[in-house]
Parts: structure tokens; C-alpha cells; sequence
């Protein structure tokens, strides 16, 4: 079957949500989503969306703060249009339905803006600490009155179809367009053609790629994993942000401790109860997320511990039950009163700061196919994020993004080229799931044991070996076999593993999240720049 818009969405977090709702005024919108359409990075955010609302910030502060968290490889320019654009996003949320925590200041009722590492300002707007539920609450409730959005849950995009994958050949001087996806119907075990003017990317992180992970399942890097394979550039992808506070008990799946604890003033401190920070930055437990998992990482290193303590216990209980209600009750689950004791924490994968390479407009090298949100590098973020700047990222690009389109629509025909069926090439059914279930594990341990938050060349060129090796038989299996989801996100997560450990081999100095034992120095006059692969250049020899 093939499916026609004008607007194929591939992604339910607010990037996509957002664009979608904008793109309904002008045409129709496919929203493609591989689980339940709720199932996001988005939903599970705890911190807030960061932007200049108190009358003491400026748009300066902001600014200044995300260029020295990035490490010098924030594009000023991106930086200054999306933090300067921010406040008048977050007005179109609140118009759209989402209602952050207020207090009362004066006499007049304001919005609670709390504060996260890296931050000079009280600037995060949140509501209590599951803004992310609650964005996606709004976006929801917005799109189920649009007529023009159709929603395709558990549907998982396969590939890209660009004008070079169908001819196989470019004529000379024609750039590569993208046209459409090939789709899998999850629960039908059919494979749809999507075919649209525009094709929006907003597939989220991969953080699955590593073993321990505040992300949901679904972040396996699909998009970026896809992009590559229909020849975008790919960009940063050794900046991988490892939260420095993960809930650390052998009950808990990775359930992400919100560094708005420490904005409230919560201290990490070892199991003797003595703190470290101090040793580390200025800022002490409120420093940048790089710093912090560095240091937590070094500390565990000398002491044998396995994980270090962040302390709320000196705080108002009323006032911690109230603003953190979500993570009061999960800590409760497990027996951790956060009003009388530390919780134990770990650092765990968190944030990809690369991903799919586009421009001020959320476009990228190839035609009518834009990313939007976790899945794209825009130069925002640098060498390392700004707490809670992700969201607004995503608010702030897909309305860039909206205006493209609509400058480009009237002028972009749907393409009529005759698109091939999808073709099992005579795969059959794969009775040896284990293959699956062994791969993903050695892919995810590879890539935790040694593309971690401290790495060394020994390490890189280890988990290369490793990751070529398992990758070659992943590719095997899937030309073999009949597709499922499984095997689809294996692939997935093999692709973009194999595009962290370039770019980490690729940047011979330490900046930000990539931290390299054999190259501990910044080096500001080779490597400040991006890490940049070309889609489908990535060798086994690389």
C-alpha cells in the first residue's frame, strides 16, 4: 500500500508533534511512530524547557552560559536566534495548552523557574518534575482536533527512499531529494510505501546504544541510523552526555534523578558522606553535566564504590514532596526516603549532541528531508548541553523548519516517480533470535566498557574491532532473514555505535563529553571544528 501527504513525520516528541501541528494549516501530515504515540524522550523529560523569564536574565546570560557549556563548538548565531526566540515559543505552549508550575511572588502569580547546572539564571520552566509528560499531554490533545494529522502507531520507518536509491545514479549536478520511507506495520507484519513532499525527521537520541541509559527503549538512533544510509552528513556523534545522576539500585531501570535537584540545592557526596565537587569546579555539584559525570567517574575509579550520593535531606520535606512528587514516589518504591536520606546515583547515558547535519532552517544535505530535535546536529548544543536547552531546541527548529516549508510548497510538487515495492529478496523466517538478543547485548557493553565517558585509544580501537565484527553479521542476518522489529533496531543501533567510534577516533584531543586519556588537551587550533561523516562513507577499515 502506499501512502500519500504532503508532510511524512517520522517521530511523536515534541519536535515532530510541534511541526505537525504548525504543517496541518498548509497540508496533510503522516505521523509515523514505531510504539504507542505517547512513547518519546519528550515524555519522560523531568527538568523543564530553559528560556529568559525573569526580569534579573538577559538573553546574554543565556547565551554566554550555553557557549562555555558547548566547549567552544556552539555556532554563535544558532545560539542567539534560538535562545532570543525562546520566550515567544514557550508563550505558543502555553497558548497550546501547557501548563507550567506557578508561584505566588508579591502578590501576583508567576511562573516557578527553577535552575540546572551551567545555569547563572533561574530560567527552567517546568511542570513539577514531569514537564515532559505534560508537553506531551498538550501537543496530544491539540493534534486529536486537527484534521489534517493521521497518527501510525507502531509503524516503524525502515529506510528512506531519495531519488539516488530508486535510480541507483544522480545526472550530473542534481542533488539527492528524499521522497518518502519504507514503513513496517508492526502488528499487520506488512511494509507500507509513505511517500511526501517533505520528510521531517524527529525520531529522538540512541541512547540504547550504551548499557546503562536514562532513555526509553525506543531511542535505538533509527533516524540518524536511516539518514546515513540515504547519504546525509552526519556530525559530532563522539559527544555522547552522560547524566551524572541516574537512580543506582538493581530494581530501578535506569530512572533519571533530574539535575533540578541540585539547582535546588542538593549535594553529591561520596559513601563517607564527604563531598568532591569542590575539587572539580567553581560551581561545585551545580557544574556543567560533563564535569559532574567526570568527576563522579573518577571518584568511583579511586574508591571501588558504585555509586556516589546526592543529598536532599537538609531541604524542606514539605517543599521536596512538592516540587519533585515523581521522583519522591519512584525513590519510595525502593525503600529511599529523598526527605531523610541520600540517593545513590550513578551517571548514565543521556544525550546525543550530534546526529543528522543541518542548517539554520532544520534541513539537511539531502532535499525535502529536514531532522528536527535529538536526532539533528545544529550547532546549538556544541561540545556538550546546556541543561533543558533540548526542548526549546526542538520548539524553536521546528517552527523554523514550518517556515521553510512554507516558503518552499507552492513550489514543490509530489514527486510521481514510480516508487518499487518493498522486495524480501527471499528472506525467510529466522528461527534464531538469539542472535539478536546476544548482539544487542555485546553492542551495548562494547560501547559502555569502552566508548564511555573516559576513553583512550587503546579503548576505541578495541570497541572498532568489535563493533565491524558484529556489525558485518547484523547485516548478514538482516539480508536473510525476514525483517522484525528486533532486527530492525539491531541494525540501528549497530550503524550508529560504528558512527560514535569514528568520531571519537577521528577527534585527537579531549573537548566537552569526549573525553580521550591519550589526547587530554583541548586543541583549539586543529580540532575546533566538527567531527563530519559523509552518509554511507563509513568503511569496515575506517
Amino acid at each position: 500500500m502506499e501512502i500519500q501527504s504532503d508532510f511524512l513525520v517520522l517521530g511523536s516528541g515534541i519536535a515532530g508533534l510541534s511541526f505537525a501541528i504548525r504543517a496541518a494549516q498548509i497540508g496533510s501530515v503522516s505521523i509515523v511512530t514505531k510504539k504507542k504515540k505517547s512513547d518519546s524522550n519528550t515524555n519522560l523529560a523531568q527538568g523543564g524547557i530553559a528560556a529568559v523569564q525573569d526580569e534579573n536574565d538577559r538573553f546574554e546570560y543565556h547565551i554566554r552560559d550555553t557557549m562555555e557549556c558547548g566547549s567552544g563548538l556552539c555556532k554563535e548565531d544558532v545560539v542567539r536566534f534560538v535562545v532570543t526566540e525562546g520566550p515567544d515559543r514557550v508563550k505558543e505552549l502555553i497558548a497550546w495548552g501547557v501548563e507550567f508550575s506557578k508561584a505566588a511572588d508579591g502578590g501576583r502569580t508567576t511562573y516557578d523557574l527553577g535552575r540546572e547546572g551551567g545555569h547563572s539564571m533561574r530560567r527552567v520552566l517546568h511542570a513539577g518534575d514531569f514537564t515532559g509528560q505534560e508537553i506531551e499531554r498538550a501537543l496530544h490533545e491539540k493534534i486529536s482536533r486537527q484534521k489534517n494529522i493521521q497518527i501510525f502507531e507502531n509503524f516503524f520507518a525502515i529506510d528512506l527512499i531519495t531519488k539516488k536509491s530508486i535510480s541507483g545514479v544522480l545526472p550530473n549536478g542534481e542533488k539527492n531529494r528524499c521522497i518518502g520511507a519504507y514503513v513496517f506495520d508492526i502488528e499487520n507484519n506488512k511494509v507500507h510505501v509513505f511517500r511526501a513532499k517533505f520528510i521531517i525527521l524527529a525520531t529522538g537520541g540512541a541512547g540504547k546504544v550504551y548499557l546503562i541509559t536514562t532513555n526509553p527503549d525506543i531511542a535505538t538512533g533509527d533516524g540518524i541510523a536511516m539518514a546515513y544510509r540515504a547519504g546525509a552528513r552526519i556530525a559530532n556523534m563522539e559527544f555522547i552526555q552522560f547524566h551524572p545522576t541516574c537512580l543506582y539500585h538493581p530494581d530501578a531501570k535506569s530512572f533519571l534523578i533530574s539535575e533540578a535537584l541540585r539547582g535546588e540545592g542538593g549535594i553529591l557526596k561520596l559513601s563517607d558522606g564527604s563531598t568532591f565537587m569542590e575539587k572539580y569546579h567553581a560551581m561545585n555539584s551545580l557544574a556543567p553535566r560533563d564535569v559532574v559525570a567526570k568527576a563522579i567517574d573518577a571518584e568511583l575509579k579511586k574508591s571501588g564504590d558504585e555509586y556516589v550520593l546526592l543529598d536532599m535531606s537538609h531541604l524542606d520535606k514539605d517543599f521536596l514532596i512538592n516540587r519533585f512528587p515523581n521522583i519522591f514516589r519512584e525513590c519510595l518504591k525502593f525503600g529511599i526516603d529523598m526527605t531523610v536520606k541520600p540517593i545513590p546515583v550513578v551517571p548514565a547515558a543521556h544525550y546525543l549532541c550530534g546526529g543528522v547535519m543541518v542548517d539554520n532552517f532544520g534541513e539537511t544535505t539531502i532535499e525535502c528531508l529536514f531532522a528536527l530535535g535529538e536526532v539533528a546536529c545544529t550547532g546549538l548544543h556544541g561540545a556538550n548541553r546546556l541543561a533543558s536547552n533540548s526542548l526549546l531546541e526542538a520548539l524553536v527548529f521546528a517552527h523554523h523548519t514550518f517556515l521553510k516549508v512554507l516558503e518552499l510548497l507552492p513550489q514543490t510538487p509530489q514527486d510521481l516517480e514510480p516508487i518499487p515495492k518493498w522486495d524480501t529478496k527471499g528472506a525467510t523466517e529466522s528461527d534464531e533470535s538469539v542472535v539478536v538478543s546476544n548482539n544487542w547485548d555485546e553492542i551495548r557493553r562494547s560501547m559502555w566498557n569502552y566508548v564511555g565517558i573516559v576513553r583512550s585509544d587503546k579503548r576505541l580501537e578495541r570497541a572498532k574491532r568489535r563493533i565491524d565484527l558484529i556489525w558485518r553479521e547484523i547485516d548478514q542476518y538482516y539480508r536473510d532473514f525476514l525483517i522484525t522489529r528486533d532486527i530492525l533496531e539491531l541494525r540501528n543501533i549497530a550503524v550508529v555505535a560504528k558512527l560514535i567510534v569514528a568520531s571519537a577516533r577521528m577527534r585527537r584531543e579531549s573537548r566537552g563529553l569526549h573525553y580521550n586519556l591519550d589526547h587530554p588537551e583541548t586543541d583549539n587550533g586543529r580540532w575546533k571544528m566538527d567531527t563530519v561523516i559523509e552518509g554511507r562513507s563509513l568503511s569496515d577499515d575506517q
